[in-house]
């Protein structure tokens, strides 16, 4: 599977990515985030879905920036990546059923090109069509979605700062991380600061971030711990007197090493 997550903040962008390719029974290590320099502006992409059409639409997608005339607006260059993905879906796709393999490819575009105002965050979906992500839902996970989003939806908001934004997708892919096995380290990210026209990137190995994943867990545990429990014993009136004093001891105990 694949975590890959794109953040639009008020300051800029945020692009995060895993590297694991899982193939049948194989786990290997690969790049899901590329970035790019055109005609004075940047943008980057991330990838999820089968690898082999993913590829094949990267080198289309690099063999038109070379041949055509340079875009000037992100959307003119998430147009010609759609049309890439419709000419290799067109190509490939019939191919693909027969052997039992859905044509997938879901991808974030982000940047901002010499023609745009600010920075601009993009979904494209596998048929080519695709939406701009705002301030309104200021994200979107490709891939292994679940996991990482209640973290995004509790914190997340368009004001915030990309250093904020960072933190909270670091907890995202961390969270998506513990629960699902194709999701691992190395992590790549990218960020940009609108007006820059410069991407920042950075490869996280797991030992520069586990003290970060040991702080989270124990920050959770203390919440649950401090939680209020007075809701509980209506539960606990109802069970024995003996496991009602074991639970109401483990509250104690609980609350007191809070």
């Amino acid at each position: 599977m694949t975590f890959c997550l794109g953040i639009t903040v008020e300051e800029g962008l945020v692009g995060i990515s895993d590297t694991r390719i899982v193939a049948g029974n194989e786990m290997t290590t690969g790049q899901k985030l590329s970035t790019y320099e055109i005609d004075g502006g940047v943008l980057f992409f991330m990838t999820s879905g089968l690898r082999s059409v993913r590829d094949k639409v990267v080198t289309y997608f690099e063999e038109a920036l070379e041949t055509c005339p340079p875009p000037n607006k992100l959307y003119k260059a998430v147009n010609i990546f759609a049309d890439v993905i419709r000419r290799v879906a067109r190509e490939d796709k019939d191919f693909l059923d027969e052997s039992g393999l859905q044509f997938n490819i879901h991808v974030i575009m982000g940047g901002q090109l010499s023609g745009d105002a600010t920075h601009k965050l993009y979904l494209v979906y596998p048929q080519g069509n695709w939406v701009e992500i705002n301030a309104g839902t200021p994200y979107h996970i490709i891939g292994e979605t679940g996991y990482g989003k209640p973290v995004l939806d509790r914190t997340l908001k368009y004001a915030d700062s990309i250093h904020f934004a960072l933190k909270v997708g670091c907890l995202a892919f961390d969270s998506t991380r513990i629960s699902a096995a194709g999701v691992d380290f190395p992590l790549d990210v990218v960020v940009y600061s609108k007006g820059s026209f410069v991407l920042v990137e950075h490869r996280f190995e797991q030992s520069d971030l586990a003290h970060i994943s040991t702080w989270w867990q124990e920050r959770l545990r203390e919440s649950v711990r401090a939680l209020p429990s007075e809701w509980i014993e209506a539960i606990a009136a109802e069970l024995s007197p003996t496991t009602r004093k074991l639970v109401s001891s483990k509250l104690e105990d609980e609350a007191g090493a809070v």
